[in-house]
């Protein structure tokens, strides 16, 4: 009974915070304490400034030896564009219009690698689990970002030509954060400690800044909408991408803190910036917003119950 309770223990203590705060994110909505310009403002400070300075502090702080190793990095973007390819696939039979095939194909390889897999990673392993974790984070941005370029694309038969993909790509903070922090980690770079301590500071309220936004901009009412796609792709999402990933993992020999990593980045739901990449290229936003609120949510169910289960065997 006590190695059940602490198996309980340990998965809730990976998704339980989360759920907290995107919980309070709902209720401080709904109370009029959090508004859609506090929404947008403090959005726009994580992705600018937020997330790219921890990412830097995560990276800047340790051995690169430490972080994610080339056998992760590798496994990551071939199950990556694996689990995209079968999902075109998929779309391209199933799903209906073809303009909703390319939101339903990122809505299920798109994961909130930023917010939520970095939280995972976090609460689950603490420092050394955030160092693995950003490294894979910022060379799996950098696909998935172009991987939905190309699926809207060729669903809404829009043309993005490489040279705007490439600028997106330079000019992500996310990708700048990692590039700076890179030399200062490999060549042990001493850095003044008030610049440290003060980036530290930001670093420290950027997942509970992050977690209380999406909550804020969830909206379950809307999942009645088109159903039947929105559980596609969060089947897809929530099952189907995290399964293939930690079997993969597992038979390429990836144990206890790599392969826990790798879980749970796979497992985080759909990224939220799915939901503003749709919506600027004419896509069908609310669909993506039904799919990032049902994943979001379910997340926490199946991440746990992935946690629960590899936990009990031994393999994280």
């Amino acid at each position: 009974m006590s190695a059940f309770l602490a198996l309980l223990d340990f998965s809730l203590g990976v998704t339980g915070p989360i759920f907290v705060l995107l919980g309070l994110g709902v209720l401080l909505r709904r109370v009029g304490l959090i508004t859609e310009g506090f929404i947008a403002a403090g959005s726009r400070l994580v992705f600018v400034v937020g997330l790219p300075t921890m990412l830097f502090v995560n990276i800047a702080r340790t051995r690169l030896a430490d972080s994610a190793s080339a056998g992760m990095l590798v496994f990551g973007l071939v199950a990556t564009v694996a689990i995209w390819l079968l999902m075109e696939i998929v779309a391209g039979i199933v799903v209906h219009p073809e303009r909703d095939r390319g939101v339903v194909v990122q809505g299920a390889f798109r994961s909130n690698f930023g917010v939520v897999g970095l939280a995972y990673c976090g609460n689950a392993y603490g420092e050394p689990g955030l160092a693995m974790a950003s490294l894979y984070v910022g060379v799996l941005t950098i696909l998935v970002n172009i991987l939905g370029v190309i699926t809207l694309s060729r669903s809404l038969h829009r043309s993005q030509g490489p040279g705007k993909v490439l600028r997106g790509i330079a000019t992500n903070p996310l990708i700048l954060g990692i590039l700076l922090a890179l030399p200062v980690s490999a060549f042990a770079i001493p850095l003044p400690a008030v610049a440290m301590k003060s980036a530290g500071y930001i670093a420290d309220m950027t997942l509970p800044l992050a977690l209380l936004c999406t909550g804020a901009t969830l909206d379950f009412r809307s999942l009645r909408a088109e159903a039947g796609n929105t559980a596609l792709a969060g089947f897809g999402k929530l099952v189907a991408m995290p399964l293939m990933f930690t079997l993969g993992a597992w038979a390429a020999g990836f144990r206890g803190m790599e392969l826990g990593v790798l879980m749970l980045m796979a497992s985080s739901p759909s990224a939220a910036a799915s939901y503003s990449m749709v919506r600027a290229m004419g896509g069908n936003a609310t669909l993506a917003a039904n799919i990032i609120a049902l994943t979001t949510l379910g997340s926490l169910l199946t991440t746990s119950a992935g946690v629960w289960l590899l936990r009990g065997v031994g393999l994280i």
